[in-house]
């Protein structure tokens, strides 16, 4: 028997509470107190993870929808960002104190994990504070952030550290060589041999003696989702051999004074700390040796791979992480001053490249429900047995076929001594039904008999399992396959790309309503014609979790068609899942809207990104819209002139196609 985990009906459960909607999505888990349920019901973020700084996520989007900026809506809490990189900065801060550790901290953000203007100009903006850097990983990212630390003095922000990683060819190396003359605190990392002959090339021909990276392979593996790419058989990285090659190599140009970094890659969304520890280990003793060998090194980059929590377990598992944020600091801390303090070898400055961790929390995308279909729980017996009694009297061998006999008796039998026997008597009698209708023995008034009658008895073997408290074994996958399909007004491939592609979990909750029980379980659609357009795993403590707890979707009152506002919030969506987004069925980014508290701790909106216009993605994919435009017009004005079609009809729909393509790629009221 396992413990069932669908909505008790509402006879069987009191008042319910916000704090039991907050236990039951998990809020204060993945949430680590930047998101609450208020006492409205309504899910808040608290920007400074301070209830006084709240801001009530169905205010928003109200407010919104008021200004004409609606759902989807991507919404972006420049205070979180502040916040994280700050809690970052302390920990590493407060753990060196301790350890009484010498040498600094720096935490470089990799623009790739979100490119956005905004959110890089925010980074760049903060790091100046915190004496974090930019991180590039490609020529276009370099540009970009070359740009991002450019000042009216030329020698860039503060002396910002600026990272480059990835392959580079000979224009690359001699931009960051150019750079470094024009003041730029810039370190090109080695990925492979040549990448090193081209520095000392241009360094020479520049008279310039940059700060130069090694990335090194180590023998310890990553963990997770990316666990291949660290390790030996990594991508990216000089062998050991290949270091030491470098270092003559470099010796020989009498150029090992600029050997000033020495880098790794461990893996992104590590989940376990014992592979960080092994990894920074081994490379604080590959540093230590480099020093003695005569390198100019003063800092340790140990890459990326600090995790987050997506599904709130803190535990070793692929959408977790089983430490903190201090806890990540004090072992990379003690490991490499260890190391360093036995070696007798000057403790470096640390840089992590953190930006998963750094930038996850600060965006939410907030979708609306638009419908819903559901296995109907309701048989209406009189009318199955009024189409029974049809089928016996037409005649010429018409009979009930026995299936459908089964499933009723099974229906009007059903008792909470046997759920189990009654689920095993009406699975039988349902393929039996589906076999005799592929046969071409039982009539399509039937067959829809047996599905209602199956439906039926599935909500009543959940109901009476409910009120128990448990769900039998053999049961355990009814729960999913009785539940609705929600379809909300989003893409799943734009929005929520890694949950498609590697199926990565991201926590989904109802952002209202959260005083009210939850009723109904079922799995979210997207608006796209696609079939893997869906989400059918849910964040959770279990292991896995197929639906989600929803509430029941009110019709629209008399003659509207529609149904009332219903609002979903996605967490945790910023890393990587604006950047990797794409064009599926042609549906654009979706609004942006950043949110910032004021000196009185008010929300306010601070900016409005529209999304992007349907003639915008058709420009991307190189359609011209003077052309479409012209091939319509003349299409409605051969129609009118056939008489198939009025002169104010092909008025109003050149207006309906002038207007969507300016209007957004989403649904609008």
């Amino acid at each position: 028997m396992a413990t069932i985990n669908i909505p008790k009906n509402e006879f069987l459960h009191g008042r319910w509470t916000a704090d039991e909607s907050a236990k039951l999505y998990g809020v204060n888990d993945w949430g680590k107190g930047y998101v609450a349920v208020n006492q409205y019901g309504n899910l808040a973020v608290r920007p400074t993870k301070r209830a006084e700084h709240s801001v009530d996520l169905f205010e928003v989007v109200q407010g919104l929808r008021q200004r004409g900026i609606h759902t989807p809506v991507l919404l972006r809490f420049n205070d979180i960002l502040e916040y994280r990189l700050k809690e970052i900065r302390k920990a590493f801060d407060d753990t060196m104190a301790e350890q009484q550790y010498g040498g600094g901290y720096s935490c470089v953000y990799p623009i790739k994990v979100n490119q956005q203007r905004h959110v890089c100009e925010q980074m760049a903006s903060l790091a100046v504070n915190l004496n974090f850097g930019l991180e590039a990983g490609s020529k276009p990212e370099l540009i970009a952030v070359l740009g991002l630390s450019a000042t009216a003095g030329g020698a860039g922000v503060n002396g910002m550290p600026i990272i480059c990683n990835g392959f580079k060819d000979s224009e690359f190396i001699e931009t960051v060589i150019l750079a470094t003359k024009l003041g730029r605190n810039i370190i090109p990392v080695v990925e492979k041999f040549t990448e090193l002959e081209l520095i000392v090339k241009h360094a020479k021909a520049y008279g310039v003696r940059p700060k130069i990276g090694i990335r090194v392979k180590l023998s310890s593996k990553g963990a997770g989702r990316w666990e291949s790419s660290a390790g030996v058989r990594s991508k990216f990285g000089l062998f050991v051999s290949e270091v030491i090659k470098a270092v003559e190599y470099l010796k020989k140009h009498d150029m090992l004074d600029c050997l000033n970094l020495l880098h790794c890659h461990v893996g992104s969304q590590l989940y376990d700390i014992r592979v960080l520890k092994n990894a920074v280990n081994e490379l604080s003793h590959v540093y230590c040796e480099l020093v003695k060998m005569g390198a100019g090194l003063t800092m340790l980059d140990i890459g990326g791979g600090m995790g987050v929590d997506y599904d709130g377990s803190q535990s070793a598992w692929h959408s977790s992480i089983n430490y903190t944020v201090a806890e990540y600091a004090a072992d990379v801390v003690y490991r490499i001053k260890s190391v360093c303090d036995d070696a007798k070898v000057k403790h470096p400055m640390i840089l992590t490249e953190s930006g998963r961790a750094m930038v996850a929390y600060s965006s939410i995308l907030v979708i609306d429900v638009v419908g819903t279909s559901r296995f109907d729980p309701n048989p209406d017996i009189v009318r199955i047995e009024s189409d029974m009694a049809a089928e016996t009297a037409a005649g010429a061998g018409g009979e009930v076929p026995q299936p459908v006999l089964d499933l009723l008796d099974t229906y009007k039998n059903l008792t909470d001594r046997n759920i189990v026997e009654a689920y095993h008597d009406a699975t039988q009698a349902r393929d039996e039904a589906m076999s005799l209708f592929s046969l071409g023995y039982m009539s399509l008034p039937m067959r829809a008999a047996a599905e209602r009658l199956f439906w039926a008895i599935g909500h009543k073997l959940l109901e009476k399992s409910a009120k128990k408290g448990e769900l039998p074994a053999e049961l355990e996958t009814l729960p999913e396959s009785l539940s609705d399909n929600y379809f909300c007004n989003f893409s799943f491939f734009q929005s929520m790309p890694d949950s498609w592609a590697i199926d990565q979990l991201f926590p989904i909750c109802p952002i209202h309503r959260l005083n009210e029980q939850p009723t109904r379980t079922g799995i979210l659609c997207d608006i796209t014609c696609d079939s893997d357009g869906k989400i059918d795993n849910f964040v959770d403590k279990r292991i896995d979790k197929r639906t989600l707890e929803l509430h029941e979707v009110r019709e629209l009152p008399g003659d509207c068609a529609g149904v009332e506002p219903y609002y979903l919030g996605v967490f945790l969506l910023g890393a990587y899942q604006e950047i990797l987004g794409d064009l599926h069925n042609l549906l654009g980014d979706t609004h942006a809207v950043h949110i910032a508290l004021d000196a009185a701790g008010q929300w306010h909106i601070e900016e409005v990104i529209e999304g992007d216009t349907v003639e915008e993605v058709l420009q991307y994919v190189q359609y011209d819209i003077a052309d479409m435009k012209r091939a319509m017009r003349m299409d409605v004005e051969a129609a009118c002139k056939q008489g198939r079609i009025t002169l104010p009809e092909g008025k109003a729909l050149l207006k309906f196609y002038d207007d969507g393509l300016e209007g957004y790629t989403y649904l609008e009221e």
